[in-house]
């Protein structure tokens, strides 16, 4: 059987410079074990599966494979399958907004434009922030093998995904970092976390923020360009008191330590909620031949 395939570039306009994410179009009738392997076989950090919505609310349900595991949301893979679904012409956007279904229930994506200037802006699942501990700040910090910035107290944040995160002192210092990887696995393994997304902000010019994102403990070292991992920093920038009560506005990068260069729009609103936004590209465009 043949099923429409696709790779998409999200959080780039450029191909080769986003963070690929691999969608199976025509997913309906393949079984749990069948989507596994296939997003085993991808070996990107993500692969989605585009099925018929189970309420009238949803343009349609999306599932997210690492190649280990399933997750009940991702920012990358979110805009990066509306672009696919767009692209292929599976769905139409209504008053310029899509509802996708998935693990933590309905998420709003907003399209702006058509083609390659078109640009998709999710709204962030409500997320739980909890402090964490002094030895495991410290445990972060050997992970990391750098200092962290300990009066902006380090947190884990929960928004489907799970990330430990935490502000370095410079760009400099985030870009220099080379995390003990078999460390950090365990330590995520441990807390219960799908990462660490850990960022610096930048003194004047570009984009405000830098943000690194590690995931070894789901077979990614480093994921290039995260939307869950920017959407919980703009949440724990909120929650700390770094950004204004009103809101706020920024560009975050991430990806130029693996060779990438994403770009990632960020809003906050004065309730906190954030919007993840940004560009993407299909680099791929075919089938998957012999999947049943």
């Amino acid at each position: 059987m043949s099923r429409a395939y696709k790779v998409v570039d999200a959080f780039s306009a450029r191909p080769l410079l986003g963070n690929p994410v691999a969608v199976v179009l025509d997913a309906d009738g393949l079984d749990d074990a069948t989507m596994q392997a296939i997003a085993r076989w991808t070996s990107l950090s993500e692969t989605t599966f585009l099925l018929p919505p189970t309420t009238a609310q949803a343009d349609y349900r999306l599932r997210i494979f690492t190649p280990a595991s399933e997750l009940p949301f991702a920012g990358h893979p979110t805009i990066g399958s509306a672009h696919a679904a767009l692209e292929a012409q599976r769905v139409t956007p209504r008053d310029g907004r899509l509802v996708q279904e998935c693990g933590v229930g309905l998420v709003e994506i907003a399209v702006e434009g058509d083609g390659p200037g078109r640009r998709l802006t999710f709204r962030l699942p409500p997320a739980t922030v909890t402090p964490l501990s002094a030895a495991d700040v410290v445990e972060l910090e050997a992970v990391l093998g750098h200092a962290v910035e300990r009066h902006v107290a380090p947190a884990i944040v929960n928004v489907g995904p799970v990330w430990v995160v935490a502000k370095l002192p410079t760009v400099e210092a985030l870009l220099a970092l080379n995390p003990d990887f078999p460390r950090s696995a365990a330590f995520e393994r441990r807390l219960g976390v799908t990462g660490l997304s850990v960022f610096a902000k930048r003194a004047a010019g570009g984009a405000e923020l830098e943000v690194r994102s590690f995931v070894p403990s789901s077979g990614v070292n480093e994921d290039p360009v995260c939307g869950s991992g920017n959407g919980s920093v703009a949440v724990f920038q909120y929650v700390r008191g770094l950004l204004p009560p009103t809101g706020a506005r920024y560009e975050a990068t991430q990806g130029r330590c693996v060779g990438r260069n994403g770009r990632i729009a960020v809003a906050v609103d004065a309730n906190g909620t954030v919007h993840i936004g940004g560009a993407c590209v299909t680099c791929v465009d075919g089938a998957l031949e012999g999947v049943p």
